[in-house]
């Protein structure tokens, strides 16, 4: 059974993605996702409405990547290999591959290293 939380402070409304060229992240993952890109400011976000879950805000900052993310984005896919070749011809680099018992997936970074795994779903 799931216990109670304690009083929220807020509510959860969108993942930031620090960058140096919002446009193009935006585009990279608009494609990923199959979803709208919203302009504000210095700032480019998914559509909000991403499977009624939070948005997905890209944002410029000065500071380049410099190590791992602690933090990364599961897309789950029905066909890894196919996936897989399409977030290359998207831009993105495979890092790698993970198989452990029931679980698969790709790792790949976007085209500004941030991490992130194509993990299979069963259709």
């Amino acid at each position: 059974m799931i216990q109670p939380g304690p009083a929220p402070v807020g509510r959860f409304s969108q993942v930031v993605v620090d960058c140096a060229d919002p446009q193009r992240l935006a585009e990279f993952w608009s494609a990923v996702l199959g979803v709208g890109i919203v302009k504000r400011r210095h700032q480019y976000l998914l559509d909000p409405t991403i499977a009624g879950g939070p948005a997905l805000c890209f944002q410029l900052v000065p500071d380049a990547k410099a190590t791992k993310s602690r933090v990364h984005l599961d897309v789950a896919v029905t066909d890894l290999e196919e996936a897989g070749a399409r977030m290359e011809a998207l831009g993105g680099s495979r890092l790698g591959a993970v198989e452990e018992g029931a679980i698969s997936l790709l790792l790949f970074a976007d085209p500004e290293g941030n991490e992130l795994c194509l993990v299979l779903q069963e259709a």
